[in-house]
């Protein structure tokens, strides 16, 4: 038996699961609107690689379950929040999602569940789900391992202890000695 092919943007994860099926590819990050515009840098923005595949699981006394697994993964430069420069971070994403009958069921699984819920819908558009996931991927603080500027503090030479205090002067006012 052939397989089907499968569109990605109206995925029917019912029938993609059924089969076994598995999609791959790539998209560039530009077609991910809220992925790009967390991008430092627009003009250096890659590609989003995906795999997605379906599986089926029979549950003794119950019905089978519908799950899909994915992979996706890009590069993306985001603002270094000590020194502003951009900074190459790579997004890896592993995902495995349980496909249920109705919103209701999803919410009640999923508070519970170790994995993530879904309800079951006809037609799933698998690069906004793949967007989604790198989103959440983001790191809350991209920052270089060694910025490749030296920091506009760090150029002074002063340690901590050397810096004048900010109230020094309040200090100075009343009389008492600045630390």
């Amino acid at each position: 038996m052939a397989q089907r092919n499968f569109d990605p943007r109206r995925l029917d994860v019912a029938a993609f699961a059924k089969e076994g099926a598995t999609l791959s590819g790539s998209w560039p990050v530009a077609a991910l609107p809220r992925l790009a515009e967390s991008a430092a840098a627009r003009d250096t923005l890659g590609q989003v690689t995906f795999e997605a595949r379906g599986e089926r699981r029979e549950e003794a006394g119950g019905a089978p379950q519908t799950w899909l697994h994915l992979k996706a993964s890009a590069r993306l430069p985001l603002a270094c929040q000590r020194c502003l420069e951009p900074v190459d971070v790579p997004l890896d994403v592993q995902q495995s999602l349980r496909f249920v009958a109705g919103e209701n069921q999803a919410a009640e699984l999923d508070a519970d569940s170790e994995y993530d819920v879904l309800a079951l819908t006809k037609s799933l558009d698998l690069q906004e789900l793949v967007e989604d996931e790198l989103l959440l991927a983001l790191p809350l603080v991209p920052r270089h391992d060694v910025c490749p500027h030296p920091l506009p503090m760090a150029e002074h030479g002063a340690t901590a202890e050397e810096r004048e205090h900010p109230f020094a002067a309040l200090a100075a006012l009343r009389g008492g000695k600045a630390r």
